[in-house]
């Protein structure tokens, strides 16, 4: 969620040197944002020869790399509304935010893509590489820099608008936010390896076509993702728009619906929530639902 942009004038070394104790939390957070991508990509580039060794419940490296991205979508959710409520908004705050988001919603989710693919490529090396031998690891290869360089262009687009004013009331998105176009990745991401470890306990082929179908979906996504993130398409603010004010009864029963499935069938929820997320502005597109000239508020 971004936040801490202030129009009041920042004196450089002097504003820099006097940060009090509340407004040093938002930075932790931010800060936490940038450290869990930077391990996610540490743990997206280890070859798929290590799967299954970390922790309790053997996870591979996949599943360590996704689950860090989930949390630093939670930790920047979080980081803006601390800002807020410790009355720590500031111009050095928006702009460490942009800088974590970068690693953690935009290379970290490229790496993980990359070393998913590799597992059925055949790559002799760990992670996909531009030299790879065969056409198609070249071609995702250039989908994830082509991710990178959206997401970063999708970043550095709103620290310009929000420079000249143009914040608006967080109600919608201009283009797909970071966090959502990397919420679709690794919930898929997610998904395939929850599948691959009930297939080799039951060797079913059934299983192995739905985990081979969502390899080939992600490369899709991401690119998809990518061309949403610095297209024009308002997306809502799913925390603005569906968490706060009065509700419905009914919607209050689908909300319940949701997380229950949530609980029972955690990696499919995600997967399903998120991939929906990115499909509901190529859905506007063409339902004609976005309107020509229509004011979009600009929030990443």
């Amino acid at each position: 969620m971004r936040r801490r942009f202030s129009s009041k004038p920042i004196s450089g070394l002097s504003r820099l040197r006097h940060i009090g104790p509340a407004g040093v939390w938002p930075t932790l957070l931010t800060l936490g944002n940038l450290v869990a991508g930077f391990a996610a990509i540490h743990y997206a580039a280890k070859p798929a020869t290590e799967a299954g060794v970390y922790g309790p419940w053997a996870w591979s490296s996949l599943t360590v790399a996704a689950s860090l991205v989930l949390l630093g979508i939670v930790l920047d959710s979080f980081d803006g509304a601390v800002a807020r409520l410790t009355d720590s908004v500031t111009e050095m705050g928006g702009q460490l935010d942009s800088l974590a988001d970068v690693v953690t919603f935009g290379v970290a989710p490229a790496f993980i893509m990359l070393n998913l693919l590799s597992q059925y490529l055949g790559s002799a090396e760990p992670i996909v590489s531009p030299g790879a031998g065969h056409a198609l690891g070249k071609f995702c290869w250039a989908i994830a820099a082509i991710y990178v360089c959206c997401g970063a262009l999708r970043l550095a687009r709103f620290n310009v608008e929000t420079a000249s004013g143009r914040l608006g009331d967080h109600m919608n998105f201009r283009g797909l936010p970071s966090p959502g176009a990397a919420g679709a990745i690794v919930g898929l991401v997610l998904l395939h390896e929850h599948v691959e470890a009930i297939r080799q306990g039951s060797e079913s082929a059934i299983l192995s076509g739905i985990a081979a179908a969502i390899v080939l979906i992600v490369p899709i996504i991401v690119l998809l993702a990518a061309i949403m993130m610095v297209s024009a398409v308002p997306y809502p603010h799913m925390a603005n728009k569906y968490l706060r004010g009065a509700r419905s009864f009914s919607y209050l029963v689908r909300a319940a619906i949701v997380l229950s499935c949530a609980i029972w069938w955690l990696q499919e929820t995600l997967a399903i929530v998120f991939v929906l997320y990115v499909l509901s502005g190529p859905y506007r597109i063409l339902t004609g639902r976005v309107e020509r000239g229509a004011p979009l508020e600009d929030a990443v």
